[in-house]
Parts: C-alpha cells; sequence; structure tokens
C-alpha cells in the first residue's frame, strides 16, 4: 500500500526537505505540501492523505488549531514537526493530547551530517503513523481514584511505553490514589520533554509527579519519570529503592529504555512488582518484562484496540510473559485490585 503524505510548514526549506525524503521513499505518496493551515484544510479535502506532517509554529492558524479542528471533523494519522525546547515541548505534549500520533524534532537545515539519520526517522515514523490508532482528546474529567487500601514501602508499580504513552500514562496515573505504591516510569522521549511531561502529570494527579533524579529514594504516592536520554535503574539499599540514573548505551534501541528499568526491578523487587505495558513502537519492555514475570511479579499490557500502536505489548505477550491484558481504562483498577490482593501492609 501507497502511504499517501501532506506536509504543512511555513518553512519553504522544511517543506522542501520532507518533500524530498518522501519522494524518495517507494512507498511513500507526496500528494501535496501547505503553507498555513488554509491550504491544508483543501487538500485534506482533496487528497485524503494517510498521515500529516505538521508544524506547530504556523500564520493565520496554529497548528494546534488546525490539529484540533482536523481531529474533530477528519480524524487523521499526524506527525508533529518540534522544535526541542521548553516552548516546543508544552505545544508538542498538547498535540498529543489533541490526538496527534507522534511527533519528531525539526531538522537543523544547517548541519549536512545526520540528514541520513533524520531521513529514516521520519520515514519510519509515517509508516508507523499509517497503521496506527488515531484516538480523538479524551473530554471530562476522570473519575475518582480507585481504593489502596494497603499501606507499606515494598511494592511498586512500573509502567514502561513508548508511541502514544503519553496519553495512555496520563490516564494510567490520574486513576491512581494518592497513597498509591510508588510508581516508576519510562517513556521513550528526549531531554527536557520529560521534565515538561512530569510538571504537567504532576498538575492533574493524585500522586506526586517528578522527573527521576539520581540516587532518589524511591517513595509511595510519588510517580518517577526516566529523563530524556538516561536510563532509569532501580537498586535496593536496605528497606529502600533508589533510584540510578546511567549515561551507557542504547539498550533495545532506546535510552532511556523500559528494558533496563524492567530488568533492574526484577533483580532487586521481584514478586513486589506490578509492570505495566503500554501502547509503543518496536519491542523494548518485552524482555524485561518476561524477567519480571519469571520472578514471580505481576504483568498487565494494554489491549490491541486501545492501543495507538500495538508493538510493544504485542511483543511481550508473545514472549508469554504478560498475565492479564486490558483496554486503558481497565489498567489502574485492575492493578490496585491485584496489589490490594496480595496484601503490601508489610514493611521490610
Amino acid at each position: 500500500m501507497t502511504i499517501k503524505v501532506l506536509v504543512v510548514d511555513d518553512s519553504a526549506l522544511i517543506r522542501q526537505l520532507l518533500g524530498e525524503i518522501i519522494r524518495q521513499s517507494p512507498d511513500m505518496q507526496l500528494v501535496g505540501v501547505a503553507q498555513d493551515a488554509y491550504v491544508a484544510r483543501d487538500m485534506v479535502n482533496q487528497f485524503a492523505p494517510d498521515v500529516i506532517t505538521l508544524d506547530i509554529e504556523m500564520p493565520k492558524v496554529d497548528g494546534l488549531t488546525f490539529l484540533d479542528r482536523l481531529m474533530k471533523a477528519r480524524p487523521t494519522p499526524v506527525l508533529m514537526i518540534s522544535t526541542l525546547t521548553e516552548a516546543g515541548a508544552e505545544a508538542t505534549l498538547r498535540a498529543l493530547e489533541l490526538g496527534a500520533v507522534d511527533f519528531i524534532a525539526k531538522p537543523k537545515l544547517d548541519v549536512a551530517q545526520g540528514i541520513a539519520e533524520y531521513s529514516q526517522q521520519i520515514l519510519d515514523k509515517i509508516r508507523m503513523a499509517a497503521t496506527s490508532h488515531v484516538r480523538r482528546a479524551r473530554r471530562g474529567e476522570s473519575g475518582p481514584p480507585a481504593n489502596f487500601v494497603n499501606s507499606g514501602t515494598e511494592k511498586l508499580i512500573a509502567i514502561g511505553a513508548s508511541t502514544g504513552g503519553t496519553e495512555a500514562i496520563k490516564e494510567v496515573l490520574r486513576e491512581l490514589p494518592a497513597n498509591s505504591p510508588a510508581i516508576v516510569i519510562t517513556q521513550h522521549m528526549p531531554p527536557g520533554f520529560t521534565t515538561t511531561y512530569a510538571k504537567r502529570l504532576d498538575s492533574i494527579c493524585a500522586v506526586s509527579v517528578s522527573e527521576a533524579k539520581d540516587g532518589e529514594r524511591v517513595l509511595p504516592g510519588h510517580a518517577y519519570i526516566a529523563p530524556g536520554n538516561l536510563h532509569m535503574h532501580i537498586d535496593k539499599y536496605g528497606a529502600d529503592y533508589r533510584i540510578s540514573l546511567l549515561d551507557t548505551e542504547r539498550v533495545s534501541g532506546h535510552k532511556p529504555s523500559v528494558d533496563v528499568m524492567f530488568n533492574s526491578l526484577a533483580k532487586c523487587a521481584g514478586k513486589n512488582v506490578l509492570a505495566i505495558i503500554l501502547t509503543g513502537m518496536g519491542k523494548d519492555g518485552a524482555i524485561g518484562m518476561q524477567a519480571i514475570k519469571a520472578a514471580g511479579g505481576v504483568t498487565l499490557a494494554q489491549d490491541e484496540q486501545s492501543c495507538v500502536v500495538f508493538g510493544m505489548p504485542k511483543e511481550a505477550i508473545r514472549l508469554g510473559a504478560v498475565d492479564s491484558i486490558l483496554p486503558l481504562e481497565e489498567i489502574s483498577r485492575m492493578a490496585l485490585a491485584e496489589l490490594n490482593r496480595l496484601g503490601a501492609g508489610t514493611r521490610l
């Protein structure tokens, strides 16, 4: 199947670069380039693209307003072209809330080196977007958090995700109560984006959410997000769990890697871990989840119907590493029900 792609960007140089990358791919067709939202709207109606690459900063109507209107009128897989800045992170996270599938950094046009790698990244993401499940922005507030009846420090919830994961993690965390067991999270994101993401989650969740710090003690009622471009490793010190941040090679193609976090938890916490693998492209986390299951931990996976991309959960299921496969909206309550059943009242 040929993937029809529409490029929307106010920069003529970016339109030219992305257009050339797409034209050179035999499985893609560049159906048009648009410099603003009005031209883009007409091209969407005319060509019905399979994937749209969209710049956030555009004249007349900004990318977020266009995206919001598009998702209401004609939901289409959208790949945001983002600047790797704090302002860019805020806008990109808002775009993901509105239904964009994923994002990629805006290329640096003055740097010839690395364009080949960038070209491959954007082609891979376009192919992924073409097969993704577009999810519209959720309206309204979530229900009251599920109840956690035990109090203790030895149980841990671990969450791994990639494409589509920012919104999936938000949905899971918003359903957890303030006295939840400690939560450690690895989401594939670049540096800087995880700082902004943690702040956004902290403002809407009952648990306290922060970007993880090296040497930090892991506490109940708190969620810790692995910083972009650093692995998060959990170790046991007496009765405590502590975080180590590692600037080492990529694992399973990623840094941070879900496998690094899951494997460390299998070794130091074993049966005290409840691991959750959510939507994402690739297979990162599957081997680590298998290790947690073998160590006696509980493992949950998001089902295909509610995933944006059913890659990481599918691989974990294929390995036999998953105890339960659930729709996204049921994961938090099942997690707490399992932890309540196991009993988490004994301090180590």
